[in-house]
């Protein structure tokens, strides 16, 4: 055979074997890691989950097809956080999205540089997780669900059902970044109603009953309960006890209504978690956090729960009701 073309041969055979190494390289699939407060077996978490593959689908992006996400929940117990987060830290995941405000500040004391998105109710910047909402810096960036200046206008639909309201009830988890915040609001707008706030502060989940106890004894006549994933995760728990003391309550998730709650004043969080994987879509096609603003509500839901209201005696104004986005009967 010519030598010439052996070589050829040769040399065709070695750039095949190649190209054939190459096609075989496995292709980095991007991977998310999806950091929770909340329980995993919670109705909520599932809820949320749903609606952020649902987004990221519309985007482009298919799980387990073109994306992977790796899940951590921390059951409603903080000081699992810490732990969580290193291991996504560890894992090189590309982006960390922070369902609730604490899980956030989870992951930024975890990492500086890996990408952050955050979801939450309270005020990130207060709270410390970015440096403004228009220009966040670092490595973060999310939503705002407003949720201190929420409790202003919950105050004022409590006073509208309930105008002999004068010793209003809140029931809080002072770990949480909005807590504090939350009940210095509370107060202000209960005080231009003349509304006595009564906090009742709630770190574990096996002091509420002594709390709506100390309810009792002070004599309230209606409840806000604060955002919080630790108390979500007992929402039967909760409202069983604030059906047992016939109690208006007010609450910051629409879920809470279907489930026996009276009525809820707060953002749509289906539409929160959309434009969380909104914002981790862009970081994934590279965007930075630092040039992503904050994103803010634009839809926010009232529902009242007319069965509830039966129940305890409470007649909701016409007025009232015909502002409420969804009446369950």
């Amino acid at each position: 055979m010519n030598k010439k073309i052996v070589i050829s041969l040769l040399v065709t055979m070695i750039l095949a074997s190649f190209h054939l190494a190459d096609a075989q390289q496995p292709v980095k699939v991007p991977q998310i890691g999806y950091l929770s407060a909340l329980a995993r077996t919670s109705a909520t978490s599932g809820n949320l989950v749903d609606v952020f593959r649902q987004r990221l689908r519309e985007l482009g992006w298919i799980e387990g097809q073109n994306i992977a996400i790796e899940y951590r929940w921390a059951e409603g117990k903080y000081e699992r956080l810490p732990n969580l987060t290193a291991e996504l830290v560890r894992l090189r995941v590309d982006v960390i999205f922070a369902n609730t405000g604490v899980a956030g500040l989870a992951a930024k004391r975890a990492t500086s540089t890996l990408p952050i998105v955050f979801e939450m109710l309270g005020d990130p910047v207060s709270a410390g997780l970015v440096a403004s909402l228009a220009r966040p810096g670092g490595n973060l960036t999310g939503v705002s669900g407003l949720g201190p200046q929420l409790s202003t206008k919950q105050v004022e639909l409590l006073k509208e059902i309930v105008p002999q309201l004068t010793r209003l009830a809140v029931l809080a988890n002072p770990a949480n970044l909005i807590a504090v915040p939350t009940i210095r609001e509370t107060e202000i707008a209960a005080k231009s109603l003349a509304v006595q706030l009564q906090a009742f502060e709630v770190r574990e989940i096996d002091n509420i009953e002594a709390a709506f106890v100390g309810m009792k004894r002070e004599r309230s006549n209606a409840l806000m309960v604060v955002a919080d994933p630790m108390l979500t995760g007992h929402r039967e728990r909760i409202l069983g006890l604030v059906e047992k003391n016939r109690l208006p309550a007010i609450y910051y998730e629409s879920t809470w209504v279907p489930h026996g709650g009276l009525m809820s004043y707060s953002p749509s969080l289906p539409e929160q978690i959309r434009k969380a994987a909104t914002l981790v879509d862009k970081i994934l096609k590279g965007r930075k956090p630092a040039d992503l603003p904050v994103e803010q509500p634009t839809k926010f839901e009232f529902v009242v729960n007319l069965k509830t209201a039966k129940q305890i005696g409470l007649t909701i104004p016409p007025n009232v009701l015909a502002r409420a986005d969804k009446v369950i009967k």
